[in-house]
């Protein structure tokens, strides 16, 4: 990902129904964007029925962007991530 805009240009967007929680997201973030919790009701409501599964499967915990505005876009979420449960769009204000 190209840096520009610096942060907060970028808005990294997690799929609820992917991600397992592996945490890898907050082991590579340079600037600390991710948490690591219990799923919001109304993100596990909006799941489909494979998500929903999923989600049981790893206890209901997902990670979130809780500092989003931190995002540098440098990628390194996208990459490190084993179930690709993170994109990285550009924030449109």
């Amino acid at each position: 990902m190209d840096a520009n805009g610096g942060p907060g240009s970028w808005l990294p967007v997690i799929d609820h129904g992917r991600c397992e929680a592996k945490r890898d997201c907050i082991r590579v973030c340079p600037v600390d964007v991710f948490d690591v919790r219990q799923i919001d009701e109304a993100d596990f409501a909006a799941l489909g029925a494979l998500g929903k599964l999923r989600s049981r499967a790893h206890r209901r915990v997902t990670s979130y962007a809780g500092r989003a505005a931190d995002c540098t876009g440098c990628g390194a979420c996208v990459t490190a991530c084993p179930e690709t449960a993170i994109e990285l769009v550009p924030r449109t204000l």
